[in-house]
């Protein structure tokens, strides 16, 4: 039974070896052809040896007469040595038998094992000793080192992997003078299947582009790769120009060292979703044609996402191409998200004698009513799809907050009910002589506070009531005000430094976000410095400075209920912050490129992040756990929200559309099409039935939200494609389109009464 075991042992690890050196048996070649798994997943489930154990090698085709015997002695060269280090290990460890059946199994001579610059007695046996250990670490690595670096999924969140490791995976090549033939042949083959299959197999024209580039570059190939590029480059979709041109410059392997968009393509799989019968199709003729080189970049850098069912249309696959690893994986979207609305305290009493002091007899019952059903379906019914209470732990209301509570109740009801025969009235901010220099805005829930990140590294607070900015007196002033006076909160207010503006001093880089918080007492602000700082709207001063970020933070964003905020950054993560603690609670970690833009849930659950990688991700901030990843936008994404239900969110990007999206089934729903620029925000008006968008062409756009999200019917979402057939229909639900003169619209708001607020930088 042993010995058995150790021929099964050896003629596993012969095979290996071969198959790192490019030979296989043609005896052997049927046993170990991988299939697709039976869970619909696609190739996804093989290990990283499994992924080299496919066909013969290119060095096998008919058209490579010399090459092929140069490959084939190199082959037996790199086979001899991996066998010697096995039968060492093995004699190192006095397994005598075995070696002797492994070598003649192999065919090696009898001093096949002896080593070479040893010398007899003590010292030879402890250079033996040495010499086997090292083969048999070498060994290991020849083995492993294509799995772990396909296989293995790299760690996220770690500055940089191993650049050797990252590498090492482009040191397996075939003839690079056939690399041109090998995509033209498989360009030609697509070209020419059905129609209902080619936009599907036309997908692996990118990624496999990409690979056998990098591949040609690390293995020295300048000249062929040069080549390959100039013929193939225009031949990819327009979406991926930026990707091409960061490519192109990577002409040499000294260059492939520490680039961070190599990384990315070489630590995430490329994700195509594809039909089984398309994937049967272009599986079978790779096979036929013996084209181990794409079969194996394939195997290893692509991730194939095989769904039963009707293979998708061009519209469709484009609908949800363009980011920068491909399609997200269907199975990424299928866990439960609460995106319903946390139950509203009830606040009646305090309601009902402002109304008794403010309105007359008649108006008093009529008043009542509306506003016990404006609050009944939050804070009566508990939304089945919302999370419970006590999920994660959210802030104590305050006596402020309860007051707060009571005048938004009753700005509730003075709300202009909009839609495409109402639409909002529009109260555009501009700042003059900013210079281009006004890099984020935000307005308080109120609409009383606005605030500006400047480059010049201020942040600056305006009021935009009659009620002037206010410092709290000094502590020897506070001494002496009478504690227990109705007006303290206006006494401890000092009238001597009353303006309508302040400054505000502390960051050494440009201000890219701002936020306030829910209770007006706090603002955040992030700069190009790594920091976050947290300012006193009572003093105007710095509280504390959040430090965790190594780069620039791009934005910043607190939560609904205050308390916790979120930042994004160039190093790729989100962090959630809370305002007491002066380390970050989670590290959003899985984005390939910066994080561009973050935005809270209403119900506080769940956090979005926009990246340049062109994804969007919503994570769970219980657990940190990534809960949904959109594709579809085609440039870095600058704009998100949430719609007031919590179900829906919206994004825009420099691609110039508006992408709308169910949260619950994780899919897209819209595509607003229409700015000719990067959207740059979007705001939900309070009720949700319009969506604003701000763009940097200088308008802004209304949109019907409510037919957009009424047309759709549920029967739309079949759970074996995942996707669904988008409507063109931008022009149908456009309702107004608004033009300032020379003003980039950076941030927009909806008041309490649906008055919606523009706000940007004049550009002369």
């Amino acid at each position: 039974m042993w010995r058995e075991d150790v021929i099964t042992l050896g003629r596993f690890i012969s095979k290996m070896a071969a198959v790192q050196g490019g030979i296989v048996d043609t005896v052997d070649k049927k046993d170990i052809k991988a299939e697709p798994s039976e869970d619909g997943i696609g190739n996804n489930n093989n290990n990283g040896n499994d992924n080299r154990m496919l066909s013969p090698s290119p060095s096998s085709s008919s058209s490579s007469g010399n090459n092929n015997n140069n490959n084939t002695a190199a082959a037996a060269t790199v086979d001899q040595q991996t066998l010697v280090a096995v039968l060492q290990f093995l004699k190192k460890n006095k397994l005598n038998d075995s070696v002797e059946i492994l070598r003649r199994e192999a065919g090696l001579p009898e001093d096949s094992l002896d080593i070479k610059g040893s010398d007899p007695g003590a010292g030879g046996a402890a250079g033996s000793a040495n010499l086997e250990a090292v083969d048999a670490a070498t060994l290991l690595n020849r083995v492993t080192v294509s799995a772990s670096a396909a296989a293995q999924p790299q760690v996220k969140g770690e500055d940089q992997p191993d650049v050797n490791v990252v590498l090492s995976a482009y040191s397996q090549q075939g003839d690079p003078a056939l690399y041109q033939a090998y995509y033209s042949g498989l360009k030609r083959f697509i070209e020419s299947v059905l129609d209902c299959h080619r936009a599907e197999l036309s997908q692996v024209f990118y990624p496999l582009f990409v690979h056998m580039y990098l591949e040609l570059v690390y293995n020295n190939h300048e000249n062929e790769a040069k080549a390959f590029f100039q013929k193939f480059s225009g031949d990819q979709e327009c979406y991926y120009e930026d990707d091409l041109r960061v490519l192109s410059s990577l002409t040499k392997k000294e260059h492939m060292r520490g680039n961070e968009t190599l990384l990315d393509f070489r630590t995430s799989k490329f994700v195509l979703r594809i039909s089984r019968d398309s994937y049967q199709l272009l599986k079978r003729h790779l096979q036929e044609r013996q084209n181990n080189q794409i079969w194996n970049i394939i195997q290893e850098h692509l991730y194939i996402d095989i769904f039963d069912g009707m293979p998708r249309s061009k519209s469709q696959i484009d609908a949800m191409s363009g980011s920068l690893a491909g399609e997200a994986k269907r199975e990424a979207n299928k866990a439960k998200v609460y995106y319903g609305l946390l139950k509203e305290p009830e606040i009646e009493l305090p309601l009902d004698d402002e109304d008794e002091e403010a309105e007359n007899e008649e108006g008093k019952p009529k008043k009542k009513k509306p506003k016990k059903d404006s609050m009944g379906s939050k804070s009566k019914k508990q939304d089945p799809n919302a999370p419970i209470q006590t999920r994660i732990p959210l802030p104590e209301l305050k006596d402020s907050d309860k007051l707060d509570k009571i005048m938004y109740m009753k700005e509730a009801t003075k709300r202009i009910r909009l839609g495409p025969d109402a639409l909002p009235s529009i109260c555009f901010y501009s700042f003059l002589n900013a210079y281009q220099g006004l890099t984020g805005v935000d307005v308080t829930d109120d609409s009383s506070l606005i605030a500006g990140g400047f480059a010049d590294s201020t942040v600056r607070v305006w009021s935009v009531t009659p009620k002037k900015l206010r410092k709290v007196k000094s502590a020897a002033d506070l001494n002496l005000i009478d504690k227990e006076s109705d007006d303290v909160l206006e006494r401890i207010m000092d009238e001597k430094t009353s303006s309508e503006s302040k400054i505000l001093h502390g960051h050494s880089g440009p201000v890219y976000g701002v936020s306030f918080s829910p209770d007006r007492n706090y603002l955040l602000s992030s700069s190009e410095d790594g920091t976050v700082r947290l300012w006193s709207l009572q003093t105007f001063t710095c509280l504390v400075g959040y430090k965790g970020h190594n780069y620039p933070v791009w934005d910043v964003s607190f939560s609904p209920h205050g308390y916790y905020f979120v930042s994004g950054g160039h190093d790729r993560v989100a962090r959630l912050w809370a305002t007491d603690h002066y380390q970050p609670l989670r590290i959003f970690s899985g984005h390939l490129a910066d994080v561009t833009c973050t935005r809270f849930h209403p119900n506080s659950n769940y956090i979005a992040t926009g990246s340049s990688d062109r994804t969007i991700r919503m994570w769970d901030v219980l657990n940190g756990n990534c809960v949904r990843i959109f594709t579809g936008h085609k440039g870095p994404i600058h704009a998100l929200d949430f719609s007031p239900s919590g179900k829906f969110l919206a994004s825009g990007a420099t691609d110039s559309r508006v992408l709308l999206w169910d949260i619950g089934h994780g899919l897209m729903v819209g595509e607003l099409k229409g700015h000719t620029d990067t959207v740059y925000t979007l705001k939900f008006s309070r009720d949700g039935e319009i969506l604003a968008s701000g763009s940097m062409d200088n308008t802004v756009r209304l949109w019907d939200a409510t037919k957009a999200f009424d047309d759709l019917e549920t029967d739309d979402f079949t759970a074996a494609t995942g996707h669904i057939h988008l409507q063109d229909n931008s022009q149908e639900l456009i309702l107004g389109t608004y033009m300032s003169k020379s003003t980039p619209v950076v941030h927009l708001h909806f008041t309490r009464r649906n008055l919606l607020l523009a706000a940007g930088a004049y550009n002369p």
